[in-house]
């Protein structure tokens, strides 16, 4: 289960840098890019089987300390930005640890085979049918 935000924002860093794009000027004036780093080793709140299924998922994500980077630099507002990353984090958890249902195998009714055998031998005699006679 997913801890509170208050708790999860505990265990993440925040830096700020300028970021390219729109803005014009502003854009060599204000650290607008928000990079959000996230301890998973240190958080408290999951257990030791919740943040092995973490690394498993996130392998791709984590960098060699097993840290979580998450940036975002879509708005020209320190704060969205802030807000994108957490938002972003909150998701990627809830999807990480979100157990699969496993999948029950089903048989094919009788009924079903049945009635599939008997529409191919009636298409194969309508077939069979539109043969010339031959001279035998």
């Amino acid at each position: 289960m997913l801890p509170a935000k208050e708790d999860i924002l505990k265990h993440a860093t925040f830096k700020t840098s300028r970021s390219g794009g729109k803005g014009g000027q502003n854009v060599n004036k204000v650290s607008s890019k928000v990079e959000l780093i996230f301890d998973l080793e240190n958080a408290f709140f999951f257990d030791d089987e919740e943040k092995a299924l973490l690394k498993i998922r996130l392998e791709n994500r984590l960098d060699t300390d097993d840290l979580l980077h998450i940036v975002s630099q879509e708005d020209r507002s320190q704060l969205l930005n802030k807000e994108k990353t957490i938002a972003k984090l909150i998701e990627l958890l809830k999807r990480s640890l979100q157990v699969k249902k496993t999948r029950k195998p089903t048989k094919i009714p009788k009924a079903v085979i049945q009635n599939r055998l008997k529409n191919k031998s009636v298409n194969a005699e309508k077939k069979a049918s539109r043969k010339k006679p031959g001279l035998d």
